[in-house]
């Protein structure tokens, strides 16, 4: 790789280029001792732990190898020096990397696990990589950036019988686990309507006024830290500009999935889980946009998007809406007078009554009205729970072989609903008629083109 100048920043960070390029700093050596030398009942020795590659050690990547630290930390990746800068410090003895290609093949014979915290569009060709060297992997939400790549991830890892997890942490909370029990209990009686929002893009986030302006001209430097090549990945080159990095790529639709993308599998994770949704028979979106050289480049600021979904079992068809942009769904005629929506979150509607929770499944789960909620008799806890955090439970399935809460086979179908609703919005208005089996729209060819991408030259899935 060429050789690049080194910031002031970058030095007073005490981090050279050539350390993160060539890994110089030392691999940590661990030293096994048996259990019963070192005593205590809850000290894990190194022999018992796993070593662990972070793919995007910056942003998101930076919380989840925190929540992994009880490990081995052997290997980290960023193609931005500059924003791992905190991370490549506090883990000084992994040996560091730009490109995840070559750390994978390097480090294969020292890596059991690899964390991908990358943006949407090098999820999964970091994740594919991984599954098919037999390591295993957690990978921030959405599991990857077209419906394609979703179900060969999940394949990959079934085939592999690698331990996965996506990174949807509300999974692995109780209320999540309550609303799922008090949906099997009946307490609202058959489910037929889902509504749920987000107020992304527009709630405060650092990409949402971009996503009404065109491409831009200009082609200010390259930052000296980043590695722009390696930033695109498989996608098309364009020249950078600080519009799409590292802040505002989920704006674009070469590198982000938008608000829903970014939100959907932790609000609709509930209803997907508790009515065991699957596969819809259809999807429509209705979006802000309206002048094609914008709209063919980003995400609206608000959208609607409406799914079908089948009968499933004795559970009959449901219809679910999302709303994003700070749209929000009728108030319901369950909510007590004077009580408002929250900024994102879920109403789930049954002949009974109704169920409403916040972002991620969390946020106070409760059957509305209030005072309904106080005279419901609660069920037994029948869901196991999970202990500790979302990432601990991925290394806990990577030791001892049960599956994590949103393993792969869960989070690949969830991804797969997420991103169809995703890509409706470049044909939005038409109602697309879905064949999940055969992974197909019936009705439009060119909804089809947008299912995958056609990766450059020297990528592959």
């Amino acid at each position: 790789m060429k050789d690049q100048k080194i910031s002031n920043k970058q030095k007073s960070m005490k981090i050279s280029r050539r350390d993160f390029m060539g890994g110089a700093a030392a691999a940590a050596v661990f030293t096994i001792i048996p259990r019963h030398v070192l005593g205590g009942s809850g000290y894990i020795p190194p022999s018992d732990k796993l070593n662990i590659a972070g793919i995007g050690a910056g942003g998101m990547g930076s919380s989840n190898i925190n929540e992994c630290a009880s490990e081995n930390i052997v290997a980290l990746c960023d193609v931005d020096a500059d924003r791992a800068a905190d991370t490549f410090e506090k883990y000084p003895n992994a040996k560091r990397y730009i490109d995840f290609r070559e750390m994978l093949d390097k480090e294969d014979k020292n890596i059991d696990a690899v964390i991908v915290a990358t943006p949407d569009h090098t999820h999964a060709a970091a994740t594919m990589i991984a599954i098919k060297m037999g390591k295993h992997v957690y990978c921030q939400k959405p599991l990857t950036h077209t419906v394609y790549e979703a179900r060969m991830i999940t394949d990959a890892a079934r085939k592999h019988k690698v331990q996965t997890q996506m990174g949807n942490q509300g999974h692995s909370s109780e209320d999540i686990r309550l609303l799922c029990e008090w949906i099997n209990d009946g307490a609202i009686g058959k489910v037929t309507e889902v509504h749920a929002w987000s107020d992304r893009p527009v709630g405060g986030q650092p990409w949402s006024t971009f996503a009404v302006i065109a491409r831009p001209k200009e082609t200010p430097p390259v930052p000296e830290t980043l590695d722009w090549d390696l930033w695109l990945g498989p996608v098309k080159y364009r020249p950078y500009h600080p519009e799409y990095c590292p802040l505002k790529w989920r704006a674009w639709f070469d590198f982000g999935t938008g608000a829903l993308g970014d939100m959907g599998c932790h609000i609709l994770d509930p209803a997907f889980w508790a009515l065991k949704l699957g596969q819809p028979s259809s999807v429509q979106t209705t979006t802000t946009h309206w002048e094609e050289r914008i709209s063919t480049e980003t995400y609206p600021r608000a959208s609607i998007v409406r799914y079908e979904f089948p009968a499933r079992g004795n559970m009959p068809p449901v219809k679910l809406t999302w709303y994003d942009g700070r749209l929000k769904p009728p108030i319901p005629k369950e909510l007590e007078p004077g009580r408002k929506l929250g900024s994102n979150g879920a109403i789930l509607v049954g002949d009974k009554g109704a169920i409403m929770h916040g972002s991620h499944g969390a946020g106070g789960v409760r059957i509305i009205p209030e005072a309904k909620m106080k005279s419901y008799q609660l069920p037994p806890k029948t869901i196991p729970r999970v202990k500790g955090s979302h990432e601990q439970d991925w290394v806990r399935a990577c030791k001892d072989g049960k599956p994590a809460s949103s393993n792969f086979d869960y989070g690949g179908p969830l991804t797969e609903m997420v991103l169809l609703g995703v890509l409706a919005m470049r044909v939005k208005d038409e109602k697309l008629e879905w064949d999940g089996k055969n992974m197909k729209f019936t009705n439009n060819n060119k909804a089809n083109e947008y299912l995958h991408i056609k990766y450059r030259d020297g990528w592959t899935l």
